[in-house]
């Protein structure tokens, strides 16, 4: 199971937000290094909006270079980057497949999607996983445009009052969608976090 499947939001919102990562087995674990490093270059070279790990940051965070990054990351190291559009994800995977970098390499998205970028990659996905939503007490979850910003961190590194307060940012101009977002993006370290998905909907507090 995998945190990244708690993502909230509408179909077409969703359609924006990919996050392909790493999973390391302890019984391969040494060595992996410089195939995780390989990973990572190979999903940089296509431009994704947030990519990192949570051994080490993201690129979001001041003082984090990608090259630091690629330097810095161990054996086992869990690593990923996210996408916006389900075309750049299937270049992704086929430099993945043709790298044959022989380390567990998940998906999270929209089934369709997924099953697109695999399908025109000649590959079938060997397992699905999906999140049975939330349980519980419904009634103490925050406003939905709260809880959608939220879940784009897994760990939920991203507190709702932290999100209410760079809404009022936004709302009094003091910041713009896009530096809010990207102030929310750094409190996450898994490099889960689409600040393009939290820009947009911060977008909507100038609407209201």
């Amino acid at each position: 199971m995998t945190n990244t499947l708690h993502r909230q939001g509408k179909l077409e919102d969703l359609k924006g937000d990919y996050v392909i990562f790493t999973s390391i087995a302890k019984e391969i674990k040494p060595g992996t290094a410089p195939k995780i490093h390989e990973f990572l270059k190979i999903c940089n070279k296509h431009g994704p909006i947030n990519i990192g790990s949570s051994k080490y940051g993201t690129v979001l965070q001041d003082d984090v270079e990608f090259n630091d990054l690629i330097t810095n990351l161990k054996d086992g190291s869990t690593s990923g980057a996210v996408f916006t559009d389900v075309d750049t994800l299937q270049k992704v995977i086929a430099e993945l497949i043709e790298a044959d970098l022989g380390i567990s390499i998940n998906v999270s998205g929209l089934l369709e999607g997924v099953h697109e970028c695999c399908g025109k990659n000649g590959i079938v996905r060997h397992s699905v996983e999906q999140s049975l939503g939330f349980w519980g007490a419904k009634d103490r979850l925050p406003e939905r445009d709260v809880l959608e910003i939220n879940s784009l961190c897994g760990h939920g590194m991203v507190s709702f009052n932290y999100i209410h307060k760079m809404m009022e940012q936004v709302r009094m101009r003091k910041l713009t969608p896009k530096q809010a977002a990207k102030i929310m993006g750094k409190c996450c370290e898994c490099a889960v976090f689409n600040t393009d998905r939290a820009e947009k909907l911060l977008e909507k507090v100038l609407e209201t």
